[in-house]
């Protein structure tokens, strides 16, 4: 028998330590091994317990969640899910944190806490676990609402063979969940003005996906935006998926637009990335790319592997450089990657699928 997960609490919330805590317990896996109220008490309590996951605020008296935890991924690096207020602020820290080298991000209600928390208990308890599981970048020195697992269909029905009409149109569809953001902020930088159209749905609450398609425009050569219901598709410029819509492609005459839609979680996600992949699958076939990035769970394989049978390319990072290769690794065992690629070549394999280089 495996030992359970060790768990250390950092929050300066008696509220929150004791919330958590009584989520956490009560799933065999894990055991919450202590709590601290400051940073100070928990660099003491990590040399006592050796824990295998710390949960981290960000806000907490003495020092920043922040400052302690870039200290930490530099002395003694270990996987870390940030706890992050749902504002506007509260996403630039959280993203602050995951470039430092955080696993993933809790969000906490500003009311409702109690309610709130208890509806996230199963990802709450996912995310410890896959954190557990997670590679760790070291700095140089079921609650009673969860909806049922629906597939793509009860979002857009599933179509038989590839498309019917000519289009000189190229478009790559990404995925990605669990250490999602910094592995399409490393893809998006590294290509060119001139890249072909990128959607991308990232697993992520909807306060958090502007700040991020904001952010991620501010640092790439391409124009990034919050995809918007009826937005033209064109060459040199990125849609993100808001946070509780699925994002998928239509084609309107000669050319391509956005469309978002509320229907029903597929995989548990809105947005998922079986739905995206399966309307461009469907929209384009073999002038579009699929791309399968770093997370945790199932959602994009199957999708992937409709783009694959529809003649489109598709590419799921490899196990050595994902933070979690759980989608990814669902997608090879269907056998819906062409290949396997390392995160560090992804952009290359875009600017090659634009220029025609196989």
């Amino acid at each position: 028998m495996k030992d359970p997960i060790k768990v250390l609490i950092v929050d300066d919330s008696a509220l929150i330590r004791q919330l958590l805590s009584t989520i956490l317990d009560q799933d065999k896996d894990i055991k919450v091994v202590g709590t601290a109220v400051d940073p100070y008490q928990a660099r003491e309590k990590i040399k006592q317990l050796n824990p295998d996951v710390l949960t981290l605020d960000v806000e907490m008296p003495k020092m920043d969640g922040i400052t302690f935890l870039k200290n930490l991924m530099r002395l003694r690096p270990m996987p870390v899910v940030m706890i992050s207020s749902l504002t506007t602020t509260g996403a630039e820290v959280t993203f602050n944190a995951l470039e430092l080298g955080a696993i993933d991000f809790i969000p906490k209600p500003k009311v409702g806490v109690a309610q709130d928390l208890a509806l996230l208990t199963e990802d709450i308890v996912s995310k410890v676990k896959s954190a557990a599981q997670s590679k760790v970048r070291a700095l140089p020195s079921t609650p009673p609402n969860v909806p049922k697992e629906n597939n793509a269909d009860c979002v857009l029905p599933k179509t038989q063979g590839p498309i019917s009409f000519s289009t000189t149109d190229r478009l790559v569809a990404i995925g990605a969940s669990t250490g999602g953001t910094e592995a399409i902020k490393e893809v998006l930088i590294a290509l060119p003005a001139d890249s072909p159209a990128i959607l991308i749905t990232q697993h992520i609450p909807e306060a958090f996906s502007k700040p991020f398609a904001n952010r991620m425009d501010s640092c790439c050569a391409m124009k990034v935006y919050q995809a918007e219901d009826g937005q033209p598709i064109l060459p040199g410029h990125v849609y993100i998926s808001p946070g509780d819509q699925h994002l998928m492609v239509e084609r309107n005459g000669a050319r391509f637009l956005c469309r978002l839609n509320q229907g029903p979680p597929v995989s548990r996600h809105r947005p998922s990335v079986d739905v995206l992949f399966r309307s461009v699958a469907q929209q384009l076939g073999h002038n579009a790319m699929g791309i399968l990035l770093t997370g945790m769970g199932k959602d994009g394989a199957q999708g992937l592997l409709e783009l694959k049978e529809n003649g489109s390319k598709t590419i799921a990072q490899d196990e050595a450089t994902s933070v979690v290769w759980g989608m990814p690794g669902e997608a090879v065992k269907l056998g819906a990657a062409q290949r396997t690629c390392p995160l560090e070549l992804v952009a290359s394999a875009i600017i090659n699928f634009h220029r025609n280089v196989s």
